[in-house]
């Protein structure tokens, strides 16, 4: 199954609230003119506006339609699912990726326990960095299940995983659990990151599914804790 064309919709427009094409304050076009626009029917567009609400990009206002809202000061979403690829597309920083490893292993009994899988499986374990300005501040982990990822290469890696998976692999994402920690810095840290004299890094570690609800990836990113700021959208329930 390809992309879905709401996922699309939805990415077309934030990526024009982020380029400021459409400006905070301003309202979407109508779901009538979204529907034309984008050669979409109503459900379609209604799902792209319920992911634009639920990320914080848009206010739907009763008898008014959809507001923009200032995204400018968001940097890492920890709530979304994004792959680091297309966060760092909106960035003003210029990011380099290296590809430190790529191996298919069997997994280790922590990572059998924590993905529930069998001795026989194997999975792929890529460790990248991620640089800005010449530091390396990012440092990510993951291992992807073989049985539903069959082929991984290092030039996939260093772009978008993401893309590869849904775009070639024909495979929906859908969701993610994450937990954050500040932990000390390990010597892995110290090897892959500039810490300098810094001894902690923020962990984000992430289970995330396919659409069909199975899991295919577990994910450690580690970052220096001086230079991000993790934020989040959070919407009041009205009952």
């Amino acid at each position: 199954m390809g992309r879905k064309k709401f996922t699309n919709i939805y990415e077309s427009l934030t990526g024009q609230i982020r380029h400021k094409k459409i400006a905070a304050g301003d309202l979407l076009p109508s779901e009538n003119q979204l529907c034309q626009i984008y050669h979409a029917s109503r459900e379609t567009v209604r799902k792209a506006l319920s992911l634009l609400q639920a990320n914080g990009y848009i206010q739907k206002i009763q008898g008014k339609g959809s507001v923009v809202l200032d995204v400018s000061r968001f940097n890492f979403p920890v709530s979304g699912l994004t792959s680091f690829y297309e966060l760092s597309h909106h960035s003003k920083e210029q990011w380099q990726t290296e590809v430190h490893r790529l191996v298919l292993n069997r997994p280790s009994p922590s990572l059998m326990q924590l993905m529930n899988l069998e001795p026989d499986q194997y999975v792929w374990e890529l460790v990248r960095t991620r640089a800005a300005e010449g530091e390396r501040v990012i440092l990510d982990k993951d291992f992807l299940i073989r049985d539903v990822v069959p082929v991984l290469t290092e030039d996939k890696c260093e772009q978008s995983l993401y893309h590869y998976i849904e775009n070639e692999l024909g495979l929906a994402i859908g969701f993610a659990k994450k937990e954050i920690t500040v932990e000390p810095a390990t010597e892995e840290d110290h090897k892959y990151l500039d810490l300098g004299d810094r001894n902690k890094v923020v962990v984000v570690r992430s289970l995330v599914f396919l659409d069909d609800t199975r899991l295919f990836q577990y994910t450690e990113s580690r970052h220096r804790d001086d230079k991000f700021r993790f934020v989040d959208f959070a919407r009041r329930e009205h009952r």
